[in-house]
């Protein structure tokens, strides 16, 4: 009776080739998911430097606002003190005066008026932003622990995040 011979030379070089093959795969999976992780990464960075470039427009626009209303609040009230004075003098046509007085300090007014409400608007504009740029900052470094740890459910969490800094974002911009 012949011995039959079981081929497990084949078998253990077969198994030894599907690790292997496996494990290119599990590697090159790691590597496109990792890719993911950086291109988003980048992405939220464009839009958190974006951002932050638009909020610092809007945090100038609404100081220098604010300074031209502070200006006309002067002007209006030395156009008040003006009128004042005239009131109190003795000279000739001082009624078309003083009218003129109150003429540009209702002019004044409404010029004050219309830069502490334009101010006020960039500055709502500013804060908006500014939450946007938070959100991607906080996504980005979310999205860096996730790709460090290899924990793929923590960019899903920068994502998340990011999805909020977009619509902040978009807000802004609206």
């Amino acid at each position: 009776m012949e011995e039959i011979e079981v081929p497990t030379e084949h078998l253990h070089e077969a198994i030894e080739e599907e690790v292997e093959a496996l494990e290119k795969k599990e590697k090159q999976e790691e590597r496109r998911g990792s890719m993911y992780i950086a291109i988003s990464t980048a992405l939220m960075a464009v839009f958190a430097a974006m951002a932050s470039l638009f909020a610092g427009h809007h945090s100038d626009e609404a100081m220098i606002d604010q300074i031209q209303a502070s200006d006309k609040w002067s002007y209006y009230q030395a156009k008040g003190i003006k009128a004042e004075i005239m009131t109190l003098s003795n000279q000739p046509g001082k009624d078309s005066a003083i009218a003129h007085y109150q003429q540009e300090q209702a002019q004044s007014k409404a010029e004050a008026d219309e830069k502490t409400k334009s101010s006020e608007q960039h500055l709502e504009t500013h804060k908006t932003l500014a939450k946007a740029v938070t959100m991607f900052q906080i996504a980005i470094a979310i999205s860096a622990i996730a790709i460090l740890t290899k924990r793929k459910p923590l960019w899903y969490v920068s994502l998340g995040l990011s999805a909020f800094g977009l619509f902040f974002f978009i807000m802004g911009m609206l």
